[in-house]
Formats: structure tokens, C-alpha cells, sequence
């Protein structure tokens, strides 16, 4: 029998006081709610809520994720606007 491996995903979320938050995620929505409930969110976006979801994008497995998380986080400030508007520079 084969299992079905689950689709990854980098995202991006905006918190309450304007900073950025990157992760990585199987359930963008579900790993939303729980930033905003606290109990399993992040320690980082727990005193920043409510946080949104303002950019994700589909992985190939957790690896290619979490290589991509890195690249992000190393993107300044303005190209993360950039990116969560829609209009990212090239990496």
C-alpha cells in the first residue's frame, strides 16, 4: 500500500505590529488558526496577534520547504511586502 505524501507549504503571516513571521506548514489554515489561538502557535507571533495570512506558496516536500522558509527569512523587509503584495523581485 502506498501512502500519499502531503503537500508542503511556506507561508508568510503579518502580525499585529507590522513584523513578519515565516513557517512552514502540511494545513496553511489550520497552522493559522492555531498562530491565533496560542495554543500550539509560535512563541514569536503569540504576543503579535492577530496575525494573517498574507503569502504561502506549495512546496515539493519538507526539505524543498524548508530550504525556501530560509531564503525568506533572509528577504529584507521590504521585499517581504513585496512578496506578500503579489509583486516579489526575483530571488
Amino acid at each position: 500500500m502506498t501512502t500519499a505524501r502531503p503537500c508542503w507549504y511556506v507561508y508568510l503571516l503579518e502580525c499585529r505590529d507590522g513584523t513578519f513571521y515565516t513557517g512552514i506548514t502540511t494545513d496553511p489554515r489550520r497552522r493559522l488558526a492555531e498562530h491565533n489561538r496560542g495554543a500550539r502557535g509560535a512563541r514569536y507571533t503569540r504576543a503579535r496577534r492577530p496575525v494573517r495570512l498574507v503569502y504561502r506558496e506549495r512546496a515539493p516536500s519538507r526539505a524543498a520547504a524548508a530550504r525556501r522558509e530560509h531564503e525568506l527569512r533572509r528577504l529584507t523587509r521590504a521585499d517581504k511586502v513585496l512578496l506578500a503584495r503579489g509583486r516579489s523581485r526575483p530571488l
